[in-house]
């Protein structure tokens, strides 16, 4: 069959075509929703990457924030996830984690990066965005938090104000 053959050899020699790789970005981004804008901003920033980088993303904050669509959370992503350096992500679960149980008193993720790479030592910049995802989304949620089995709620300003648990 031509198309298997097709398919195989441009697997093999890293040959996709544009609507090919268009589908598998689309795949790939679907379950995290808006994926058709992400796509396409991806492909812009893979575009200037390519041309202003020379194919290299860098690992400079300012030059990161330089590109389009990219912002301070996406930017510390990159050097946390990507370089592995320094710095403190902060996600809508990261700004409620930190304000609920009292560690800053912040009204936008940007103010609450500022004031938990204030107080907070540098060994544990990296784990924060991590870490307060995934206890905001299983114990800390949104809506209906889980103070009953919180382990933090004896320490958790949110929980002595509303009385729970």
């Amino acid at each position: 069959d031509l198309d298997y053959l097709d398919e195989q050899l441009r697997r093999k020699t890293g040959l996709i075509r544009e609507k090919d790789a268009e589908i598998e970005l689309h795949k790939i981004l679907k379950p995290i929703g808006f994926y058709r804008v992400k796509s396409k901003n991806i492909k812009k920033v893979a575009n200037i990457i390519k041309q202003k980088f020379n194919g290299v993303v860098p690992e400079n904050f300012d030059e990161l924030i330089s590109l389009p669509s990219v912002g301070r959370k996406s930017a510390n992503c990159v050097l946390v996830y990507a370089f592995n350096k320094l710095a403190i992500p902060v996600d809508t679960h990261v700004h409620r984690v930190s304000n609920r149980l009292g560690l800053v008193d912040t009204k936008n993720p940007d103010d609450t990066e500022y004031k938990l790479s204030e107080i907070l030592d540098k060994k544990f910049w990296s784990d924060v965005n991590s870490d307060f995802i995934r206890f905001g989304k299983t114990i800390c949620k949104p809506i209906h938090p889980n103070c009953k089995v919180c382990k933090l709620k004896d320490i958790c300003k949110w929980n002595k104000l509303n009385n729970f648990a």
